[in-house]
């Protein structure tokens, strides 16, 4: 029978300790459990493996290497799963109105999961999109000690010595419907693009939250750079393990990582990435679960004075391989470090501050990461729009944007779902000037905001990504490039001025100037306003019908309220 005897008090003895606890103590013999196993602090390894996700199956290897290091350093690691969505699967279908909404439920989950049975410290295992900010969402929200060692990007592919991603697929599809490439060609790059596990391989959403995860410092250096494929990754996994008893033992926990200043690093690197928009709906998430307030004009405040330091696909041709070769966010953040950009006395998992863990780190190759003085820009990748058409924001990736449309006005195509969009897209039917509009895909009019690769990858593949703008109430994929403005709030199913756009209206898009506004007067406005109805719900059932029900806006990360 277990007694306290002296011993520590750990959370897991609400569950294990003294006389009244003998029921649950035999459950744990039944897993095979020693009595000394049971006596040491009990880490829950949350596990985001399956077999349908290339960013995931190679995580049980990780698991292995983390529950060994938790092993080693005192601790008895019990694995329990997460699930996770393959963004690129689910694209271009209903699947795609799941992925957002599944970043609520991996948080609540592993809520019940660590709460029900009383876990002392989690190490989280994740590797793609929301899998990602659902798991730090979690962490949050539980304030155990924690750390995270994600999956690790997947390398690039090749074909015909060019350097292939996921991305470069989607994109032939365009090229493919204009008869630009051949079914043969098409066919090979749809084969070599993606060699192996891992997240894909360019700075999209799940390396954006990786790279994002590491510099909040809940993640090891290396964490958000380091291949799938490589030992090093397990090394890491192994210390990881050993590290969360470390932080167990000295009572650190995510909110004294994941603070304000934390947060505001983050937005920093992120703005010298360049990463998805994405991040845009992510950190505001995470910041809500930790109780610290994200709001958009922060996004444009911070961008205007941080550089744009790294151009990687799908806005240039390096990859987050190449990243980790040049110094990893090690490199990125002593850069920015050097130009009084961030702060660095913030504690991480490592037990030391961000000074302490990028001493020494220089830029391995600085046309991969560049110097302040030598930046792509010297302002962030990220940008801010308002007007009437989006007066409670939208977001746009300015570094994937071509010089020639940072500034456009054309006619509104007018599409109410992604779908009657590629119809037209792939037909043809889109012609040089134009902006494309893809209403009622926001959090609540999806419902599930779904991201839109196919139809900004096709119009990229046609060509046309010098002259064509495409607005959205829904998202965009990591791996968009071009004028794909997104996160248009408030959306159409909430009576947004997107819903009220009409074919061949005049939009105005300055991302120089953060404007996008629609030309129309306002007592036509008016009079349109007065006759819109709501669409009636497209899920009326199920999971997605009670997402639609509490979801808030894009503008707040689409987190979910009462």
């Amino acid at each position: 029978m277990s007694c306290d005897c002296g011993k520590p008090k750990m959370k897991s003895d609400i569950m294990k300790d003294g006389f009244m606890r003998a029921p649950q103590r035999s459950l744990l013999y039944a897993l095979g459990l020693t009595k000394e196993e049971i006596e040491l602090p009990l880490v829950g390894i949350v596990n985001s493996f399956n077999e349908v996700v290339p960013g995931h199956i190679h995580l049980h290897q990780l698991a292995e290497a983390v529950k060994a290091g938790v092993r080693m350093a005192g601790g008895t690691p019990l694995e329990f799963p997460a699930i996770a969505v393959c963004d690129g699967i689910a694209m271009g279908h209903e699947g795609m109105k799941y992925s957002l909404a599944s970043r609520e439920l991996i948080a609540d989950s592993i809520e019940v999961m660590a709460l029900a049975h009383a876990f002392d410290a989690l190490v989280f295992i994740p590797n793609c999109d929301k899998v990602v900010p659902g798991m730090l969402m979690a962490a949050a929200r539980l304030d155990l000690p924690s750390i995270f060692v994600s999956g690790g990007p997947m390398l690039t592919g090749s074909y015909k010595g060019k350097v292939l991603d996921l991305n470069s697929t989607f994109e032939a599809v365009g090229a493919y419907s204009v008869n630009k490439i051949d079914a043969e060609e098409l066919q090979k790059i749809e084969e070599n693009c993606c060699p192996g596990c891992g997240s894909c391989s360019g700075m999209f959403t799940a390396n954006s939250m990786n790279c994002m995860t590491e510099v909040l410092g809940m993640g090891l250096p290396g964490n958000g750079t380091i291949p799938a494929i490589e030992a090093a990754r397990i090394r890491l996994a192994k210390e990881a393990g050993m590290k969360v008893i470390e932080l167990l033992e000295d009572d650190v926990r995510p909110s004294q990582i994941m603070t304000a200043a934390s947060f505001r690093n983050a937005v920093i690197a992120d703005m010298a990435l360049g990463c998805s928009t994405n991040t845009i709906l992510h950190l505001p998430a995470i910041a809500h679960e930790a109780g610290v307030k994200i709001n958009l004009d922060m996004i444009n405040e911070i961008g205007a004075v941080t550089p744009h330091l790294c151009k990687l696909a799908p806005s240039g041709t390096y990859h987050i391989q190449d990243l980790h070769a040049a110094g990893g966010l090690s490199a990125l953040m002593a850069e920015l470090d050097r130009n009084a950009l961030i702060d660095t006395s913030i504690m991480t998992v490592t037990g030391k501050t961000i000074k302490a863990n990028i001493k020494g780190a220089q830029i391995l190759d600085h046309d991969v990461i560049r110097s302040k003085e030598t930046a792509y820009s010297q302002k962030g990748g990220l940008a801010i729009l308002r007007g009437n058409l989006a007066p409670d924001g939208a977001v746009v990736k300015k570094a994937g944007v071509v010089p020639e449309m940072m500034q456009h006005q054309g006619p509104a195509r007018v599409f109410n779902g992604e779908e009657e969009a590629v119809e037209v897209i792939m037909a043809g039917g889109i012609k040089e000037g134009d902006v494309i509009v893809i209403r009622y895909e926001g959090p609540k009019g999806g419902p599930g905001m779904r991201e839109m690769l196919t139809p900004t990858s096709a119009v990229q593949g046609m060509g046309l990504g010098s002259s064509v703008a495409l607005i959205t109430d829904g998202r965009f994929s990591g791996a968009t490039r071009g004028a794909s403005i997104g996160h248009v709030s408030p959306e159409a199913a909430e009576g947004g001025l997107i819903g009220l756009v009409e074919e061949g209206d005049i939009i105005n898009v300055d991302i120089e100037n953060g404007k996008l506004e629609l030309l129309v007067d306002e007592k036509i406005l008016a009079e349109r306003k007065a006759k819109w109805v709501c669409p009636e719900p497209k899920i009326t059932k199920g999971y997605l019908a009670k997402y639609a029900g509490r979801v808030t806006s894009a503008s707040t990360g689409a987190v979910t309220v009462k």
